[in-house]
């Protein structure tokens, strides 16, 4: 029987999403790495997500530069191959533990696939062609300083190399190198994403030279990100949190275990985790409104996200995939949708009925990402139904 557990309620699980998630007014961050930490980490698939996700959480008067700054000039925050194999953009603290934990992993999968797909091409390249080739391309980033794939590619003569995937079946392609050589050198943390080529809603980055993180064992590092996990996220279960890092279910077990979680009882009568000693009543924030981008954490966090989101809107919000599109949150719950027309005029619609306060609200925070994002156009990579309908 689970009834002698403390219990958190769902308007507990809301207070918490408020503060914690840095949605509140009274609780936004003061800096970019600030608002990452808040929730472990920000979605970075779609360029875009980055900034605005960190705009809902940054306090007033940090505008486009201030991510900027953070990401490209303090490198304060770092955009790293890592949970579920997604790109996210993390602090430059947490970035070793999101390494050793879960980025590690992933690059040696990636390079393993990439030098089986050499052995198949047949044209000699080895393990040693693929070493002369990364420093060749780490040689001239130190020549000519950020660079983007296709000036490495002019000026490293391996990367134009071509190779055959799938030689003799239906799906043979011939496919260039310098994509997926300019992958392994981002994924073994040897390169990072620069300033991209057009405004901060592009995706076509330059690389810069760096150096890989400092090592971390693993299971400290996955210990570290289930309990700053938990402490965002929580209440949450063991499944949430498998989903979320893409982790084995024993690796998930051992990192949970570590952290000495307790157990809680929810509204619904089922069970959760939270980290020791968090137990108590969350003190409810001011009201308040957010407009989330397209793949927002506060959307992605947990797999079972009925606390905040009623499923009769999921149709509507998420793509085929199972990623989300634009949030109209009110107090920690999820009210509606949003979109950028291609004129700039910032829409929205709900999917209930909040109240005129909380219509209010939402206003008044449209037309401050309105003000935030000035003559940017942001279309989600990830369209979803709602999103198209308000554009249309």
């Amino acid at each position: 029987m689970s009834t002698g557990l403390p219990l958190v309620t769902t308007a507990d699980r809301r207070h918490r999403l408020g503060r914690r998630h840095r949605l509140a007014p009274s609780a936004r961050a003061a800096g970019t790495s600030g608002a990452a930490d808040a929730v472990v980490a920000l979605h970075a698939t779609d360029a875009a997500t980055v900034y605005l996700s960190a705009r809902a959480r940054l306090a007033e008067g940090h505008g486009p530069t201030a991510v900027e700054r953070a990401l490209y000039e303090d490198v304060s925050v770092v955009r790293m191959l890592s949970m579920r194999n997604t790109l996210f953009a993390v602090s430059a603290e947490l970035a070793p533990h999101v390494d050793a934990s879960t980025a590690r992993a992933i690059a040696v999968k990636e390079r393993r696939t990439f030098l089986k797909h050499l052995a198949e091409d047949g044209q000699g390249l080895d393990a040693d062609w693929l070493a002369r080739a990364e420093a060749a391309a780490l040689d001239t980033l130190d020549a000519l300083g950020p660079s983007t794939g296709a000036q490495l590619s002019a000026a490293v003569p391996a990367l134009r190399q071509k190779i055959t995937i799938g030689r003799g079946k239906k799906y043979e392609a011939e496919t260039g190198v310098a994509t997926r050589v300019i992958r392994l050198l981002a994924a073994d943390g040897r390169i990072r994403r620069d300033r991209p080529r057009g405004s901060w809603t592009s995706s076509q980055f330059r690389w810069a030279h760096t150096q890989p993180w400092p090592a971390v064992p693993a299971a400290e590092a996955r210990a570290e990100i289930a309990r700053r996990w938990l402490r965002a996220y929580g209440p949450a279960t063991e499944a949430d949190l498998k989903w979320w890092t893409g982790w084995t279910l024993t690796d998930v077990r051992k990192a949970l275990a570590a952290v000495g979680p307790e157990q809680v009882r929810l509204d619904d009568g089922g069970t959760a985790l939270v980290c020791p000693g968090d137990t108590a009543p969350e003190p409810a924030p001011e009201p308040w409104a957010a407009l989330l981008p397209a793949l927002d954490p506060s959307g992605m966090g947990w797999a079972d996200r009925s606390f905040h989101l009623d499923p009769a809107h999921r149709a509507a919000l998420f793509d085929y995939a199972g990623n989300i599109g634009p949030t109209v949150w009110w107090n920690g719950e999820i009210v509606g949708g949003w979109a950028q027309r291609p004129d700039g005029e910032i829409v929205w619609r709900l999917l209930g009925s909040p109240g005129r306060e909380a219509e209010g609200a939402i206003g008044a925070e449209a037309a401050r990402l309105a003000a935030w994002v000035g003559d940017a156009r942001v279309t989600p990579r990830f369209r979803t139904p709602l999103e198209r309908e308000l554009v249309s």
